[in-house]
């Protein structure tokens, strides 16, 4: 009986001893489960947005030089006109009074120049036979100059006559479309002060231009031939392309904002789209296809501190990171010498080289990387990763539950009967 009490007193003294091992053993040994994604093939894309009007690339506002009522409008909103077709004619009595009035004023200055020429002639005879005074021969020089001049003055206003009742007949600048039509028949247009809007024409509507205003903030970025989409209201299930064509460099400023305005190339077959329609653009100012992709949050993580402290106490003692083969060194290749995983300047002031965690088998170690372009959600690997390679992004640690799950998987302790004991991997180091 005696020796009975024995064997249970020194199983119970085991089983207490196993327990505390394995307690202490779980506080000294942290364990983590590492959250990675895999290195593959994707595209990086960066770009701008905003919103503009759409215009005719070329249009013309057509008036007239002189004033008068309009007698006659050939062409109407939305007419198809050819370069020199007459699109309206003015009245022309009050025009064709001013080409008479100007043309008897000519003919009179044309008799007065020649009969004031003639008495030159004479005069000039008789002066060099000494036969008048110089005041007469002077005189009659005089007189024929300023007939001369005279005869000149006559000649250009029976010209501007003629010109200003040809403006009473309107003629098509460019070949176009009938944009707008400002007048009616019977109205009276006054051209003292200004030349009156009669049309405005719209050479081709098959070619249109956005005129976009682009944020100081995103201007830099813009640069000309670069691709353009753009969607209107008229047409939400439509995509448009264009492309920047312009760039001006007059800023515009509204309520403190500056924008600049951009010229993006529309083309508009279809004749979809019309002047004045609001277009929502999207500005491609960056585009780089099939290359290696990782998440941008695998380049901002960094394993806990104890992780990295533990990893540098192997690096001292193993001459290598967990997961590298024995006697690879004691740093990362391509890592500078006294540069530490995760941190950003070695001990000796060295510009350290961007790393990214990667996951092999159970252990992680730090791979030193070149990156290129990203779209704040993904970054471009241009070297250092192969695809299929697994990014560590996040990594956490074994909560005080799990912990307890795990000190449930002892052989040692005892369990009630029935039970069913459940495991959990994690990843230890």
């Amino acid at each position: 009986m005696k020796m009975k009490r024995v064997i249970i007193s020194g199983a119970l003294l085991a089983v207490a001893a196993a327990t505390i091992l394995i307690v202490h053993g779980c506080k000294k040994s942290q364990s983590y489960t590492f959250e990675t994604a895999t290195v593959q093939k994707g595209s990086i894309t960066n770009t701008v947005t905003a919103t503009g009007t759409l215009e005719a690339i070329t249009s013309v506002v057509v008036g007239t030089q002189v004033s008068g009522i309009v007698e006659k409008l050939y062409v109407d909103f939305n007419s198809h006109v050819k370069k020199g077709q007459i699109l309206a004619e003015l009245d022309k009595v009050a025009l064709n009074s001013q080409v008479a009035q100007a043309l008897a004023t000519l003919e009179s200055a044309k008799a007065e120049t020649e009969y004031e020429q003639s008495n030159f002639e004479r005069s000039k005879a008789l002066y060099d036979k000494n036969l008048i005074a110089q005041a007469d021969y002077d005189l009659a020089k005089f007189n024929s100059e300023k007939s001369k001049a005279s005869l000149k003055n006559a000649k250009g206003s029976y010209d501007k006559a003629v010109v200003n009742l040809k403006y009473a007949t309107i003629y098509a600048p460019i070949d176009g479309v009938v944009m707008n039509r400002a007048v009616d028949e019977g109205q009276t247009v006054a051209a003292n002060f200004n030349t009156p809007e009669i049309f405005t024409i719209a050479q081709d509507l098959t070619q249109m231009q956005v005129e976009a205003d682009i944020d100081e903030s995103d201007i830099g970025q813009v640069k000309v031939g670069q691709r353009v989409e753009f969607g209107v209201d008229a047409f939400p299930d439509d995509k448009f392309a264009g492309t920047v064509m312009q760039i001006r460099l007059s800023p515009k400023t509204t309520s403190n904002v500056v924008t600049y305005t951009v010229i993006i190339n529309a083309q508009n077959p279809d004749q979809k789209l019309l002047p004045g329609m609001t277009a929502d653009i999207v500005i491609y100012v960056e585009e780089t296809a099939d290359v290696l992709v990782i998440p941008y949050k695998a380049v901002k993580f960094t394993p806990e501190a104890n992780y990295l402290a533990r990893i540098g106490k192997e690096m001292m003692t193993k001459g290598g990171l967990p997961g590298t083969p024995s006697g690879a060194g004691s740093r990362p290749q391509g890592m500078p010498s006294g540069q530490m995983p995760g941190g950003s300047t070695s001990p000796a002031g060295n510009k350290m080289p961007t790393m990214v965690w990667v996951k092999e088998n159970e252990s992680i170690h730090a791979v030193p990387v070149v990156l290129g372009s990203n779209d704040g959600n993904n970054i471009e690997v241009k070297s250092g990763l192969k695809e299929g390679d697994q990014v560590v992004t996040k990594m956490t640690g074994a909560s005080a539950k799990d912990r307890k799950k795990q000190m449930a998987t002892n052989p040692f302790m005892p369990r009630r009967p029935g039970s069913v004991t459940k495991t959990k991997t994690t990843t230890k180091s």
